[in-house]
């Protein structure tokens, strides 16, 4: 199958892409598997001289790089430079700082019953992982999940979206550039057949970042072959803003979270909680920020186009079913005067008089629409942002540091930002995932390598003594051990009393 790569702000169509065809799939695993035997042999720090290639390759072309994200997704030139070549050059700087001590087997302490032992940890490369990547961050979300994987020895294939297939080829430049061995890191252009013949030809691992319903069907397939995954899924983020905040940090922060790549992220701002004290002027001042944005598709534009037609179609459907319900649309375009038969281009919108029940409150709108409602106590802010099926990222916005942190606190989500937004993930030092419906399982960080791997534990013991004391024969032990245990784990715990058990068991050992 052969299609077309198309600019989503444009509507002008690129290069011809070639798929891979399903039946190629059983052969790309065999050379995956092959790839890998010499690969998980290679040193850790050798491991990581390709990945400085890359690094090396992707700031010597940033320009290049930049440009042609900006034609697959529609995003602007800056947000393709942050979000994107920005976050993967400081991920791939990261794994050169701490990989070969993550990845390092490590002592573990050994438990007095275990004297003389010494015990360790090891990290072993699980085989071949499948990357799943997605098309709102296709750069961000593919290469760093692969580069995890290979500095932890595995071998890779990646199968990026098939909405922004000239990633994808450039994905397939960077890694030849970066001079890997064959078959250690392979593409796979295709769509979802594609995907499920490759879970089909049963990977080590699967690393999937997309939709819910997606990723059930993922772990549906992937739980019949007792195929472990990490699944990176979707968000319903809130932010709380309270009365005491800097509100003109929180209205900006409020506007970017929201509206940065076309509120296309799984962290973005999709519910806005505002202290009714400060709502009107937030509400206002909001207005004024987003109005002075520009989406005028230079150099210099703020906001950029949708990314994929499906998406803006959930988009309108959700803004249509909320102004149906009662809410007010104060800035932006009704859907039924959209016009988008050039480009994806949605003007930003803001909605008010919203409530939980409407879908842009419940469901995950993905597109740039901010919704605002206001809160009385702090109670009742808490309760409004855990009222979701999600719980992937938050942000709470106070000068009251204590209370921010309180707050934070109860939040049901694997990140928080305070007085920040979306930032979790561009710390490359922090675990990121999220609980609920928005994943399984947590990547970037010391986790994002080890997660790759399957730990092995070894106990040691120099193996001069003839038994061990829970040997046979168990003939007089039982009371001995009872006393053992008394005196180590009992509320009057005696040292010497566990020296003598432990003597006797020895003795009877013997």
């Amino acid at each position: 199958m052969v299609w077309r790569a198309v600019n989503p702000a444009t509507g002008e169509e690129g290069e011809e892409i070639q798929a891979t065809p399903l039946e190629a799939v059983e052969s790309m695993m065999q050379k995956a598997k092959m790839a890998s035997i010499p690969w998980r042999q290679t040193p850790v720090a050798e491991r990581l001289t390709y990945l400085r290639r890359i690094r090396y390759y992707m700031t010597e072309h940033f320009e290049e790089c930049a440009e042609l994200i900006v034609q697959a997704t529609g995003k602007p030139l800056v947000e393709a430079a942050t979000h994107e070549l920005f976050i993967v050059a400081d991920a791939i700087k990261h794994m050169e700082d701490c990989a070969v001590k993550t990845l390092k087997t490590r002592k573990a302490k050994t438990p007095l019953t275990l004297f003389g032992k010494q015990s360790t940890i090891s990290y072993h490369p699980r085989g071949v992982v499948l990357v799943i990547a997605p098309w709102n961050f296709p750069v961000q979300l593919a290469m760093i999940p692969a580069l995890s994987a290979l500095t932890a020895g595995n071998s890779v294939i990646v199968k990026p979206s098939e909405v922004t297939p000239l990633v994808g080829k450039l994905m397939e430049r960077i890694f030849a550039e970066a001079g890997f061995p064959e078959g250690l890191v392979q593409i796979a252009h295709g769509d979802g057949a594609l995907g499920a013949r490759l879970i089909e030809a049963e990977p080590d691992y699967i690393f999937f970042t997309g939709s819910v319903q997606t990723g059930a069907r993922i772990q549906q397939e992937a739980a019949k072959r007792l195929i472990p995954t990490t699944l990176e899924l979707g968000g319903k983020d809130p932010m709380i803003v309270f009365a005491d905040a800097n509100l003109e940090r929180a209205v900006r922060g409020a506007a970017w979270g929201s509206l940065a790549n076309s509120g296309q992220a799984c962290i973005s701002v999709e519910r806005i909680y505002v202290e009714r004290s400060v709502y009107t002027d937030f509400v206002t001042r909001l207005k004024q920020e987003v109005s002075r944005l520009h989406q005028n598709g230079t150099e210099d534009t703020d906001l950029g186009s949708m990314t994929f037609s499906k998406q803006v179609d959930i988009v309108s459907d959700h803004v249509r079913h909320a102004l149906e319900e009662g809410a007010e649309l104060e800035c932006g375009i009704h859907p039924e005067q959209w016009r988008l038969s050039k480009g994806l281009q949605v003007q930003p919108i803001v909605l008010t008089q919203v409530n939980p029940q409407m879908k842009v409150m419940r469901e995950e709108t993905f597109g740039p629409v901010i919704n605002v409602m206001p809160f009385d106590h702090e109670k009742e802010a808490i309760e409004l942002a855990n009222d979701s099926s999600f719980g992937l990222n938050a942000s709470v916005w106070s000068r009251d540091l204590t209370k921010a942190r309180r707050v934070a606190d109860l939040l049901e989500c694997g990140g928080v930002c305070i007085n920040d937004v979306m930032v979790t993930i561009a710390n490359p030092y922090l675990p990121f995932g999220g609980i609920k419906h928005s994943g399984i399982g947590r990547y970037h960080g010391e986790e994002g390598l080890t997660l790759f791997c399957h730990q092995k534990a070894v106990v040691l013991d120099r193996g001069t003594k003839p038994a061990e004391v829970n040997w046979f024969p168990y003939a007089g032990k039982y009371p001995v051990f009872g006393r053992l245990i008394k005196s180590w784990y009992g509320s009057r715990r005696s040292l010497v009393g566990f020296i003598r058990a432990y003597l006797e068991l020895m003795r009877k050992s013997k």
